[in-house]
């Protein structure tokens, strides 16, 4: 069988359609809302607002000003959405259920290494204060963290922020474990309820085998990418629980469900060997015959398309890497910045803060990437995304600092 060969070019295209970056974008309506995650898979949950939480940031670069009251009844009253660990804590797919089931019989019986072993020691030595938090949201949940008494037996030990923070660490047990669910928000102050109250009936609660679960998170994982090498797909979607990925990844090549791809231009070829799903054939085809439509946006930096860096540092050549934990002298870019995606290319990246006191959207400092067009035309397309990122925000005015490439000084100011 002849290998399908795919330009770099192709390989991004597709990536960013399957993202649901490149026009035509999904309405801004709760159907909207679940095309896009039907696409993405998951979405990453992140409390840092030093311009929007990443949650609201990764929907509004795919659906534009959304009413974030959609997301809301898509959780907490349509419960097509619930909060669970994917590659981080994020929301996910009510119907990708059995899939996540798998992660929490892991958490359930898993003893490895010393973290594991110490975990379930812990649990066991609190089993009374286990079974005083499952009563109480028996008989009044939804409760929030700081309406449990803590009652541990043995606190929990850590040389970080958990140390003995006994509730949050039993609630994040019981979490893992799929005991309980998050059933509302007030801000970060999140309501817990047993899982069995907030599932809606229609959830499917059979438990799937291991090899199932891997296969259909394989396909879930790959078709978010677009393309992926085994690495990108195991580090993706259900990061960490893809146990015999190659053997899966045969027999889904053995059944043509999914297609080896090279990724080569003028004779220089991609590293490893990379997948393509079957049932994006007509998409590549559409993208082969030029039927490309290109947008210009801006990206939360826990942006599913950017979040394996070493994949955005091959398919993009973008080196990008966050700054909050650096101190503020030694930050190269920012503390809190957004890559700006043009087309098919990472052009560069803003350094933004809200104001939400004053109403300003401060742009402190906006860069290009070396091989950027710097021409009126693309710095225009850079505007009109911050505007929309403004008005998203519901800031009154934009602020642009004086670290702006020379290039697109005209209309970034």
């Amino acid at each position: 069988m002849t290998l399908l060969t795919l330009t770099p070019t192709l390989a991004r295209r597709l990536a960013i359609s399957r993202q649901r970056l490149a026009n035509p974008q999904s309405d801004p309506t709760p159907d909207g809302l679940m095309e896009v995650f039907r696409n993405l898979s998951y979405v990453q949950i992140d409390p840092i607002r030093a311009v929007e939480r990443t949650q609201f940031l990764v929907l509004w670069s795919r659906l534009g000003n959304y009413d974030r009251a959609h997301l809301d009844t898509l959780l907490w009253e349509e419960r097509q959405l619930f909060e669970y660990w994917a590659h981080a804590a994020s929301i996910v797919l009510t119907e990708n259920y059995p899939v996540h089931q798998a992660r929490m019989r892991y958490h359930t019986t898993n003893e490895d290494g010393v973290y594991g072993s110490r975990s379930q020691e812990w649990l066991v030595a609190n089993e009374s204060f286990r079974q005083y938090i499952i009563t109480r949201l028996r008989e009044e949940g939804p409760l929030a963290s700081d309406q449990f008494e803590d009652l541990s037996t043995v606190p929990w030990p850590s040389s970080g922020w958990t140390n003995n923070r006994n509730v949050g660490r039993m609630l994040d047990f019981l979490w893992y474990r799929g005991q309980i669910m998050v059933a509302g928000r007030e801000g970060l102050r999140k309501y817990w309820t047993l899982a069995e109250k907030h599932l809606p009936e229609w959830a499917n609660h059979e438990p799937l085998p291991e090899e199932e679960v891997v296969r259909r998170a394989a396909q879930i994982s790959l078709r978010a990418l677009g393309v992926a090498t085994a690495k990108h797909i195991g580090t993706h979607f259900i990061k960490g629980h893809y146990n015999n990925l190659n053997k899966v990844l045969a027999d889904l090549v053995a059944e043509e469900r999914i297609i080896p791809v090279s990724i080569s231009e003028d004779e220089t070829a991609w590293p490893s060997e990379w997948y393509l799903h079957a049932d994006d054939l007509p998409l590549l085809e559409r993208l082969t015959a030029g039927d490309w439509q290109p947008r210009t946006t801006l990206l939360s930096p826990f942006d599913n398309l950017i979040i394996d860096r070493d994949r955005t540092e091959l398919m993009w050549d973008f080196y990008f890497r966050m700054e909050i934990y650096v101190p503020k002298a030694k930050r190269e870019y920012g503390y809190y910045v957004l890559p700006i995606m043009h087309g098919d290319r990472l052009i560069g990246r803003i350094d933004p803060k809200m104001d939400r006191k004053t109403g300003k959207l401060h742009i402190n400092a906006v860069y290009a990437e070396p091989d950027t067009p710097q021409d009126t035309a693309t710095g225009q397309a850079i505007a009109e995304a911050i505007a929309e990122l403004a008005q998203f925000l519901e800031a009154e005015e934009i602020v642009y600092g004086k670290r702006v490439p020379s290039g697109w000084q005209g209309v970034l100011s």
